[in-house]
């Protein structure tokens, strides 16, 4: 199993069909929920991202999250709710906390920018850039925006008064980044894992119907209005089910409620399952097309990132 990025980037859109056949992949489905407009910053994943042991996203909310280990002779997955906490560490120990990772700046934030964003940081010419490499601050750029990001390095992007004294000498830089695990018992695999992506909420856990969209920061009616949805479960010997519904087309399917969903998957036998992005976004595709009907009147929606399957090394 291997989440994949649209564009192999942390920004951007593709069609579930496109990332699956760029990839070769045997069968896939769209994941994360992800900015969906006409911005620059489409694609970027709304919640936790982690890609072959990079963190692309910043967690959200404490939601539900899958993470991914891939090991000789088999693959694990884990699902459990995440939270995360980003920082810069300067030379004199003084700790800044860092608001997100690849997104958008917005005002009095401070956001990490790596190479995985693309070659540039897309910001305005407000607040300054620490271009970074190594641990040394390379460059600091005052009031000029859309700095370059080395790669090996990152930049970043500060847009608050309060740390402007950071602008005056350059530093040593230390990155702290960490992902917690609601549940502790959880901890070591999610810090273990190469590709975690997120979802909301979790349906069901221990093999009970356990649909947490409260704590999740979810609405009733994103759980209880029918609509297409994407799904993945575990059953009690360890496989995993990539699970899509049909929806919003009359006279072939209605979709369902989160209520519905959780049923049938307990139907399948699963134990664990969570929900991933739904509607326009659902798409399967299985030997070289998409077998699922997607609902947007344009066909196949393009996605943030998916869940490819791949034949096992040898």
């Amino acid at each position: 199993l291997d989440v994949v990025h649209a564009a192999d980037a942390a920004i951007g859109l593709e069609k579930t069909s496109s990332i699956a056949i760029r990839r070769g992949a045997l069968a896939a489905i769209n994941a994360g929920f992800f900015r969906l407009d006409r911005s620059i910053f489409a694609g970027d994943a709304a919640g936790v991202l982690m890609i072959d042991g990079k963190l692309l996203s910043e967690a959200y909310g404490n939601r539900t999250a899958v993470a991914i280990i891939n090991g000789k002779n088999k693959t694990e997955v884990v699902f459990g709710q995440l939270n995360s906490s980003l920082a810069f560490v300067k030379d004199t120990d003084e700790t800044f906390p860092i608001a997100g990772i690849n997104r958008e700046r917005k005002e009095n934030e401070i956001v990490l920018y790596t190479p995985e964003f693309g070659p540039t940081t897309l910001t305005d010419d407000k607040g300054f850039e620490l271009i970074i490499k190594g641990r040394l601050v390379e460059e600091i750029r005052i009031n000029k925006g859309n700095s370059p990001i080395p790669a090996g390095g990152f930049v970043l992007s500060v847009n608050n008064d309060q740390f402007q004294k950071l602008s005056q000498k350059k530093n040593i830089i230390r990155l702290v980044k960490k992902l917690r695990a609601i549940e502790p018992e959880k901890q070591r695999f999610f810090a273990a894992a190469e590709d975690i992506t997120n979802g909301v909420p979790r349906l069901i856990k221990n093999g009970r119907i356990e649909i947490t969209w409260e704590q999740e920061k979810s609405s009733k009616a994103f759980v209880e209005t029918r609509h297409p949805r994407t799904a993945v479960a575990k059953l009690k010997n360890g496989k995993f089910l990539m699970v899509t519904v049909d929806g919003r087309l009359p006279g072939h399917s209605v979709g369902m409620n989160l209520a519905e969903l959780s049923a049938f998957l307990l139907e399948l036998g699963a134990v664990e399952a969570m929900n991933l992005d739904g509607g326009g976004s659902t798409t399967m595709f299985l030997d070289g097309k998409v077998v699922n009907k997607p609902s947007d009147k344009e066909g196949e929606r393009k996605v943030g990132d998916a869940i490819l399957v791949f034949p096992r090394r040898k």
